[in-house]
């Protein structure tokens, strides 16, 4: 194993450096995991964080049980990206931010055919959380205007079909409340022991899952859209990776339920791992060349920079050394959109860890390679409310 690939003990497996630092509170609840029935594996990524019982960038593997309180109830969350046709040259920042004011309203009836066209075309029967698609939400969900910064593989750019000169899209959201509501009903009726796949309400949970899934799909879908129609530009999706979701998986031979919380699969050509704010994200290709530490990860990757400091401390924590106007720009000259002063300070820079420390991690490890790194222009977070 590489020395980012630590074997904390027979179960539990962490993919990190010494250089990284990871929150007691979360091993705690890594290693807790663990101890659940039927759970054979699980594996911290370098973006570990503590969750609500249960740890966020963290990936965990049954047999014969799933349990729907590691997916979360942000089903689906997850990130695309997309190429817009929008010249990097012509942005004005002053002029570009002023474009985005109604978009967290519900989608009006103009978007109506589009909405129901895709949902008829990604299966999805439910109706009853319309107003919500194409909407980012609160926490740590946003819609980022990039800009490539630095190329390491010029072949996959040209593969894939980025252009430099142009703005890149990055969207994170998942499900909103259509995925809140079947985690709740789901704990209602099963509290967090999970369910046998023999069970009655084991096919009930993964049905409603998987469509949830497509709408979570289909809400970043329609977030890119509007904001690549508030700039009159065009666009087309390069990829789009979900982050807390639960599916089948063989590993080593063992037939058995791989959930992630917080953790992007390793089985597309391409991911972003997006920074904070006011920090890089970068483009990376997953690699194979190393089985062992494939296994050792549960086929997974970080899903971001990963929290330092847990929500609610941050504005104490900051508030002596900047005042809430200096948040809207960052140190990378990029522009921020938050009217929420609590998600302003939650969500700033320093809550987060640097994202080329967990890169770098995975890089060791052999898991990825960097393609190119992305530079955040205008990230929106939301005008004021804060509605998850």
């Amino acid at each position: 194993m590489g020395k980012s690939v630590q074997k904390i003990t027979e179960k539990v497996s962490l993919i990190t450096s010494a250089d990284t630092w990871i929150e007691d509170k979360a091993m705690q609840q890594l290693i807790k995991t663990s101890e659940l029935i039927d759970m054979l594996r699980v594996a911290g990524m370098p973006d570990l964080h503590p969750g609500r019982g249960y740890p966020i960038g963290a990936a965990f593997f049954t047999a014969n049980r799933i349990y729907p309180a590691l997916v979360g109830s942000d089903i689906g969350c997850g990130i695309s990206f997309w190429q817009t046709s929008a010249q990097v040259s012509k942005v004005n920042l002053d002029k570009f931010a002023k474009k985005f004011a109604n978009i967290e309203a519900p989608l009006d009836k103009s978007w109506l055919s589009t909405i129901e066209n895709r949902k008829r075309d990604k299966e999805i029967s439910m109706s009853l959380y319309d107003r919500a698609l194409g909407t980012i939400g609160g926490g740590n969900h946003f819609a980022e205007f990039q800009v490539i910064d630095e190329v390491y593989d010029q072949a996959v750019i040209d593969l894939l079909g980025l252009n430099k000169r142009h703005l890149q899209l990055l969207v994170h959201s998942g499900s909103r409340g259509f995925g809140q509501s079947i985690l709740l009903e789901h704990i209602t009726q099963h509290n967090h022991v999970g369910v046998c796949a023999d069970d009655i309400g084991f096919n009930s949970y993964m049905v409603r899952h998987d469509e949830a899934v497509r709408w979570a799909e289909l809400n970043r879908e329609l977030i890119a859209q509007r904001f690549l129609a508030a700039i009159r530009a065009q666009g087309h999706c390069v990829l789009d990776v979900n982050h807390n979701l639960v599916c089948a998986k063989s590993i080593n031979g063992i037939s058995g339920w791989l959930h992630r919380k917080g953790a992007t699969p390793n089985d597309s050509s391409c991911v972003v791992i997006p920074g904070s704010r006011g920090d890089f994200s970068y483009l990376v290709k997953p690699l194979d060349t190393k089985p062992d530490n494939l296994e050792e990860s549960l086929y997974s990757l970080a899903h971001g920079a990963g929290r330092k400091w847990k929500r609610g401390d941050c504005q104490s924590r900051l508030s002596h050394k900047y005042k809430r106007e200096d948040l809207y720009r960052t140190a990378l000259g990029s522009r921020v959109i938050c009217g929420n002063k609590e998600l302003l300070y939650d969500e700033a820079p320093q809550a987060y860890k640097k994202c080329e420390t967990v890169i770098s991690d995975m890089v060791d490890a052999g898991l990825i390679c960097v393609v190119a790194r992305l530079r955040p222009i205008l990230t929106f977070k939301t005008h004021g409310g804060c509605s998850s």
